[in-house]
């Protein structure tokens, strides 16, 4: 069984936190049930279950840590993890930026587990894939994709007191699909923490139509473009960005928010007025787990409001240096939007370039976060608010930081993550002025 209750978990916790004779031990527990089906060229090709538990124990004697790990969890074998640990860290050289385990705690549990989600059987994973393959066969399409589905579990402790016990469940769907003849290609993706949410039948109509209507690509002249981005396409730029919202690497002049001379942009206008972002563990549709990996409780943090850098995230040891407040690490982000659907910006569109997807992204400049990538299964030509035919895909060269003080238009908001990155984010679609595309792409 990988799935313990609080009980079972803490009974555990608390055996290894009473075996350490170091200075501080901290010690968790994740396990996890996790379901999947693939399928490729409208046939299944592979399915499974994976079930797992582990154990961390950390130790600390003065600045020296050791941590060990263990899959066994009886009385010898958790003695054995907690002398390992403290055997490894009798040796190791004291680390200079070492920060006491965290007080006890308070935390305000979030709603991440799903009794539907928990409850997917192989017979539902087979659902999906037939419902995803057998619409694209009566069209002469070809559907490859991938289900995952998992219910998990976190518990930990430390010897200061410190407690914590939440489940979770989560379901990530993507599929594919090309023409019969390859030149034509469609993708939906779908991230979601309750499967009721979810019907396959209906999202493979997406990736149908855009395959379809993807077919005999025209290329037109890399330039400068009015372009609307989908929620997925701007999160693979996004996610590169927000990794510079860290006030240490701001304050050794290592991102694009670093001043010259020294010191951060915290409080100054980087965005425009109308970009808002928010870290909120309790947002409905990006629920995430009430700690980050240090324990520190996450709260709901403005990080960007009216287009002014809002906070910056501190570790334990920068904030300590610095004077300042850490707060957890944030594990989703929100952007703020309008109401209108992609198809709604396309119709107030006189000219522009409508992306699917962005794959394939590189960091060029870290100082401007400055990205490289290609846009993929899907890139069309607006014309009087329609989509007048499918283009070849595109290289770009475009910065997150220049993209959001370029908007035109932010639509409704949706649930995203990104391939680049395991953040889960809620983003509008974005109509975007003065996108830059470098070059043309032969693929589709």
């Amino acid at each position: 069984m990988s799935i313990f209750t609080e009980a079972q978990a803490k009974a555990i916790l608390d055996k290894v936190i009473a075996l350490s004779k170091a200075d501080q031990c901290t010690a968790q527990l994740k396990g996890s049930i996790d379901g999947n089906v693939r399928f490729a060229l409208n046939n299944v090709s592979t399915s499974g279950i994976v079930s797992n538990v582990d154990l961390s124990v950390e130790v600390a004697f003065g600045k020296r840590v050791g941590i060990a790990t263990i899959n066994e969890f009886d009385d010898a074998a958790l003695e054995r993890c907690v002398r390992r640990a403290e055997d490894l860290a009798k040796l190791a050289p004291e680390n200079p930026e070492f920060v006491p385990a965290v007080e006890k705690q308070a935390y305000k549990p979030t709603a991440t587990f799903s009794p539907a989600t928990a409850a997917i059987t192989p017979e539902y994973r087979a659902q999906v894939a037939a419902d995803s393959i057998q619409p694209c066969k009566a069209e002469k399409l070809v559907a490859a994709g991938f289900l995952q589905d998992g219910q998990s579990f976190v518990a930990f402790a430390n010897s200061k007191g410190n407690f914590g016990y939440q489940q979770a469940t989560n379901v990530d769907y993507t599929c594919t699909v090309r023409t019969d003849d390859g030149r034509g290609s469609g993708w939906v993706g779908h991230n979601l923490q309750d499967a009721k949410a979810f019907d396959a039948s209906a999202d493979i109509r997406i990736a149908m139509r855009k395959a379809s209507a993807s077919a005999d690509a025209k290329a037109i002249e890399p330039g400068k473009y009015t372009v609307i981005l989908e929620p997925v396409a701007a999160a693979g730029l996004l996610a590169f960005m927000f990794n510079d919202f860290r006030a240490r690497e701001a304050d050794e002049g290592r991102s694009f928010l670093s001043k010259k001379g020294g010191g951060n942009k915290l409080g100054e206008q980087i965005f425009d007025p109308r970009v808002n972002f928010t870290a909120d563990p309790g947002h409905p549709d990006a629920l995430v787990m009430p700690w980050d990996d240090d324990g520190l409780p996450r709260e709901r943090t403005p990080i960007v409001t009216d287009g002014k850098v809002a906070n910056l995230q501190y570790t334990r040891f920068w904030a300590q240096k610095q004077g300042k407040r850490a707060v957890g690490e944030p594990g989703n982000i929100v952007m703020a939007g309008g109401t209108k659907t992609t198809a709604e910006l396309i119709k107030t569109t006189a000219k522009g370039i409508l992306v699917t997807r962005t794959w394939y992204i590189r960091m060029v400049d870290p100082q401007t976060v400055l990205l490289t990538g290609l846009t993929r299964d899907g890139t069309f030509y607006i014309e009087n608010g329609q989509i007048k035919y499918p283009l070849k895909n595109f290289r770009f060269n475009e910065s997150p930081v220049i993209m959001l003080n370029n908007i035109e238009e932010l639509g409704r908001p949706v649930r995203v993550k990104g391939d680049e990155s395991d953040l889960i984010m809620v983003l509008p679609p974005m109509k975007l002025r003065d996108f830059t595309f470098t070059s043309l792409s032969d693929a589709v």
